[in-house]
């Protein structure tokens, strides 16, 4: 899994890269019962070096706080024994999941009695780059096995002692199981050229899913030579539609933007319909009594001013800011037509809600929003792989091409065409 060797990081990121294509093609040949039987195996490790894990966590907090590191990137970081249930618990939940690979898919017979159809298979190798998160090193080892791929680990310096002591408990999991060792590899190194060097091995890695901040997406999507999978920011709405009831907008927005601040499916901004104005005194004072600081357009301002609630006025910017923290930003708009318009024009892809009780109103927002997760009377934080029965997930991808929203198993494959004949050629 991991290795101290003494050599330059790109001779050690070419060995990894070699070894993964390798493994990838002993793990396109493995059996759904390989697979699931690793999964579990892995699972178990997880659970038994839980110490370890949790002591090596320790020493990447106390780095943390060293260094300066708070707020949301801290929140990612922390791993506690709860926290390793849940990792293990994720690995068998995407091991007990269907096979994603084989079987044939819609198939047609042609006129010429050729029989067509699609076959799901595994993208090959792919390269996690990610910051925090510990848990992405379990979760993305876990879908990548799940779907056939080999997949080579890349994480943040600020968890390196964490991300080294999963990917140990895996490696021993692996060991017990009859799937390639180099199927899962950790990059040894923090060197930033360690993922200059990756980006480079188009030959070898077939897709890049980097998992972070926009700045390091924005800088892997520069310089890759390999299809990326992008998921820049996480700017995600929740507008209260004219029937909107007030119990059930007040805990949906609450939710959405407290629960969990630090994290990409967090609410950053609130559209209230005109017409429930009415609502939005008591929804922010709820907000404010939580420390959620509310930057408002001028109609929400003077809502908020008359009934003596916080509020800062909202500046241009505010409509297109990922927060990750408690702030959120207020404006009423004149209708839904309008609502999906501010989406359009300030919204990342991610993840939208509406709160309504006008079953057409809920269509027409569904239709319209072309975010890669839209939410119907429930949280924003129900865009996540695990809360959508993916298990786990390795991203949320706000870019189209070739998944769009949370990716789990399946979203690690492609399909490829297979052709079925009794003799026929063409003429």
């Amino acid at each position: 899994m991991t290795t101290d060797r003494e050599m330059p990081v790109a001779q050690v990121i070419d060995e990894m890269a070699a070894a993964a294509r390798r493994a990838g093609l002993k793990m396109a040949r493995s059996s759904a019962s390989e697979r699931t039987a690793a999964l579990h195996a892995i699972a178990d490790a997880i659970e038994d070096a839980a110490d370890d894990i949790v002591s090596a966590n320790a020493v990447d907090l106390e780095n943390a706080d060293l260094n300066g590191i708070t707020g949301a990137m801290r929140n990612r970081l922390e791993l506690d024994y709860p926290g390793v249930s849940k990792l293990a618990a994720a690995v068998r939940e995407v091991a007990d999941q269907p096979d994603p690979l084989g079987g044939l898919e819609d198939e047609v017979v042609r006129p010429n009695g050729l029989r067509v159809a699609r076959m799901r298979i595994p993208l090959g190798v792919i390269s996690m780059i990610y910051e925090s998160r510990p848990n992405v090193t379990a979760d993305a080892a876990a879908l990548c096995l799940k779907a056939g791929n080999a997949v080579i680990l890349r994480g943040g310096s600020e968890a390196i002692q964490t991300n080294r002591a999963i990917a140990e408990a895996v490696g021993v999991g692996l060991a017990a199981s009859a799937l390639p060792p180099e199927a899962v590899q950790l990059v040894p190194v923090t060197d930033r050229e360690a993922v200059d060097v990756l980006l480079t091995k188009e030959d070898e890695i077939d897709l890049v899913i980097p998992r972070g901040g926009e700045g390091l997406i924005r800088a892997v999507t520069s310089k890759s030579r390999i299809p990326v999978l992008q998921h820049y920011k996480g700017v995600c709405h929740v507008y209260l539609d004219e029937s909107a009831p007030l119990e059930r907008a007040s805990d949906i927005v609450h939710n959405a933007k407290v629960q969990r601040p630090g994290v990409c499916n967090a609410a950053e901004t609130l559209l209230i319909h005109q017409g429930a104005i009415g609502l939005l005194p008591k929804i922010a004072s709820r907000l404010v009594a939580d420390d959620v600081e509310v930057r408002g357009c001028p109609r929400a301002v003077r809502a908020l001013d008359e009934a003596n609630v916080p509020v800062a006025p909202a500046t241009e910017a505010d409509w297109s800011e990922e927060y990750l923290d408690l702030i959120l930003a207020v404006r009423v708009v004149d209708d839904l037509e309008q609502a999906i318009e501010h989406v359009a024009s300030y919204g990342s892809g991610h993840t939208e809600a509406i709160v309504t009780d006008d079953p057409d109103a809920a269509d027409e927002f569904v239709g319209a929003i072309q975010s890669s997760t839209v939410v119907v009377n429930a949280s924003t934080r129900f865009a996540d792989g695990g809360e959508l029965g993916l298990g786990a997930e390795i991203g949320i991808s706000t870019s189209k091409l070739h998944a769009y929203g949370p990716m789990g198993a399946n979203e690690l494959t492609t399909r490829k065409f297979v052709v079925l004949g009794e003799g026929q050629i063409r003429v």
